[in-house]
């Protein structure tokens, strides 16, 4: 059976040293964000979701969920595990005081959503749908909607899930075809279905707020014509207490290649009652607001089945005897080596390390710019944070979710032949992490987005809310002989970077086939500077601190950076070759 064990020290580093967050205490809701209240914080979300969460994770995929005359039956379990949930407060963390939120910022709340995904991925969703919800109404509902809806989401006693997909309409939501009419008392009548709606119905909360893609009769085509409703599955009243049951109805679940203790829902709406969330034709602004933060927790979830995998892996392979050493016999007194003597198994685990401590960092970071875009006093600190993650959105969805499920896969190829099988619980993590490579757009979605709207955006201005501050820390080390072997690799795939956006941006301007071939590999090149990046700033650190009391940390840091450094940029010089080779050998093919 797997383990896991929350990586309690490395969310420390990232938070007072990595990303210092004492330095924002003058920034509304940063006054707490000390030790002091970090540290319980970190510790009582590990034993909810080592001791609670996790125990059920393996037992909920082999015993799945029932569908019954439109009722979902999660796993044994599940309920009780989200009221332990709930009653720790868990929901509330990070949302306004006004409705019963903590008003904590979200870079606090984001270890607690990687633990989460780590120790039960199916378990999650229903949180973090919610969390989406309850931002995409606070943001945009008007002041009576939020009133009635919010404090229940903040407690956690109603979920939230956001219904966009249709059977024609996938990524193309212009194709949305869920119609809505508008009633005499300020409410609409919403018809039509939706599929692939995670967590759109269960028992594990007393009501589910949908959130709504469809068309008003007097719509635009495309995109252009999509508005946001807000509706409930018991009609709520005035009071805030449920009344009688909408006319919103499961009409099936799918039976899924992982998540399998998730409910991912066919649901269908006849005439049920609904809210205008924000302007008529301008829902998907709105639902960007819930899809952004969605992506980023998609990130997260990809992360947080790395790193489990990576935990249970490492066990094995120190665990495991097999064969002996190239260099000589390392465990004389046992009748093999263990697989942690064999260079192949050394390069699947830190390629595993490297993704794992490094994509915390970029997840950890990006919840902190969140926050300054909104809590900062300054209006440029706000604009340039803001700018950070719009440009490294797409970035952390596909690279974390690539990531993970590569990871989940090495966590396999190390346990051999027992991680094919199901008891060991690896190739569990395989099926569980494939599907965040796909939902909250899939990763080539992610690609196109990248060069076809935040490379350009603003003439550019995106891009030196990423690359500014990295030429500033190159500028500051390229002196010190300490760095050297961090900073040349570091400025060197800077450069490359730079040619290959150069390249997407001339070319794709006159073909934007051009762009769009290389767009992945331009994806997956800038991840790997920003890891850099990363690296070397962790490293920074760990010079400074390597010689104190935590001397294995630290240096396990710095053999981490120089295995990122050596053994997996260098892969960029592959991709600026496939993306300066261009369209024409895939659009010229006969398909």
């Amino acid at each position: 059976m797997p383990q896991y064990k929350a990586p309690i020290r490395d969310f420390q580093f990232i938070l007072s040293e990595y990303l210092d967050l004492a330095q924002y205490a003058a920034v509304p809701g940063f006054a707490d964000a000390t030790p002091d209240l970090m540290n319980p914080l970190l510790d009582e979300a590990a034993k909810l979701c080592e001791q609670v969460l996790f125990p059920l994770n393996h037992k909920g995929d082999k015993q799945g969920l029932k569908y019954d005359a439109g009722r979902v039956i999660v796993p044994d379990g599940f309920k009780e595990a989200y009221k332990t949930y709930i009653d720790g407060g868990w929901p509330s963390f990070t949302c306004d005081t006004q409705y019963g939120g903590q008003g904590l910022p979200e870079v606090l709340n984001m270890p607690l959503m990687e633990m989460v995904c780590s120790s039960n991925l199916s378990f999650g969703l229903t949180p973090g749908l919610s969390h989406g919800a309850y931002n995409a109404i606070y943001q945009h509902g008007s002041d009576a909607l939020k009133t009635k809806y919010l404090p229940k989401l903040v407690t956690g006693e109603w979920s939230g899930v956001m219904c966009l997909t249709e059977p024609q309409a996938g990524t193309d939501l212009g194709l949305v075809r869920t119609q809505a009419k508008a009633n005499d008392d300020g409410s609409y009548s919403i018809n039509g279905g939706k599929i692939f709606i995670s967590s759109g119905e269960h028992e594990m909360t007393s009501n589910i707020i949908h959130l709504v893609l469809a068309r008003l009769p007097d719509a635009p085509k495309g995109i252009k014509g999509i508005s946001l409703f807000l509706v409930s599955k018991f009609n709520v009243n005035d009071d805030a207490t449920l009344g009688a049951r909408n006319g919103v109805h499961c009409e099936g679940i799918e039976h899924k290649m992982g998540l399998h203790a998730s409910p991912t829902c066919v649901m269908r709406y006849d005439n049920a009652v609904g809210y205008l969330v924000g302007e008529p034709h301008k829902g998907m602004r709105a639902m960007f607001t819930m899809m952004n933060a969605a992506r980023l927790y998609v990130g997260v979830q990809g992360l947080g089945v790395g790193e489990v995998s990576y935990q249970n892996a490492l066990a094995y392979a120190k665990d495991r005897l097999q064969g002996r050493s190239m260099t000589g016999v390392k465990a004389p007194d046992k009748p093999a080596d263990p697989l942690t003597v064999h260079p192949d198994i050394r390069r699947m685990l830190l390629t595993m390390r490297a993704f794992t401590e490094g994509s915390r960092a970029l997840a950890l970071e990006m919840a902190l710019k969140t926050d300054l875009s909104h809590r900062h006093p300054d209006p440029a600190i706000r604009q340039e944070a803001d700018d950070f993650v719009q440009l490294l959105t797409p970035v952390t969805k596909s690279y974390l979710t690539d990531g993970g499920f590569e990871t989940a896969n090495l966590g396999v190829q190390i346990f051999g032949g027992y991680g094919y099988i199901g008891e060991y619980g690896m190739e569990q993590y395989v099926r569980d992490a494939r599907i965040t490579m796909i939902y909250e757009g899939t990763n080539g979605v992610q690609a196109l987005d990248l060069v076809g709207r935040k490379l350009p955006q603003n003439t550019g201005r995106y891009l030196r809310a990423f690359f500014h501050p990295v030429d500033a820390f190159i500028t500051k080390h390229k002196d010190n002989p300490a760095m050297k072997e961090f900073i040349k690799p570091l400025s060197k795939h800077v450069e490359y970077l730079q040619q290959a956006t150069i390249w997407i941006g001339m070319n794709g301007m006159t073909n934007p086939d051009e762009a769009a071939a290389g767009a992945v590999e331009y994806q997956r090149m800038f991840s790997h500077v920003a890891l850099a990046y990363i690296w070397a700033r962790q490293a920074a650190i760990a010079l400074e601190k390597s010689g104190g009391g935590e001397k294995e940390f630290y240096d396990a840091k710095l053999c981490t950076a120089r295995f990122f450094m050596q053994k997996i940029l260098p892969s960029n010089l592959s991709l600026l070759a496939s993306i300066t080779a261009g369209s024409k050998s895939m659009m010229q093919a006969t398909l």
